[in-house]
């Protein structure tokens, strides 16, 4: 309980006394983050997930037609792999549609600046 009690004590004194503490020195904070707008934000976190996606996805039809051949004409199990390769399929598409109307704004955003 004492511990608990001075980890907290100790979490908030830092939280609280350090900004105090780096403006005293006199330097100033600046963002760690390299996108200077949200619109960069957003464009780079969705590159994320994309370049993060398509592995997966490339895993998952391979797994789906694994399933196709272990079912051995079994109409079960071919509803089953069929079901697994359509939803890896349309997984496929919302994530790279979602890339290609985010680069689709981008761009005409881009253009009315201009």
């Amino acid at each position: 309980m004492n511990l608990r009690l001075t980890a907290i004590q100790i979490a908030v004194f830092t939280i609280v006394f350090l900004p105090y503490t780096l403006f005293a020195a006199g330097s100033t904070l600046e963002s760690p983050l390299r996108f200077k707008t949200i619109a960069e934000f957003v464009e780079g976190l969705l590159r994320a997930v994309v370049y993060i996606a398509l592995p997966i996805i490339s895993l998952f039809i391979v797994y789906a037609g694994f399933k196709f051949v272990t079912a051995q004409g079994n109409q079960g199990k071919i509803t089953e792999a069929r079901d697994n390769f359509m939803y890896v399929v349309i997984g496929a598409i919302l994530i790279l549609g979602a890339w290609a109307i985010a680069q689709l704004i981008g761009g005409t955003i881009n253009e009315l600046r201009g």
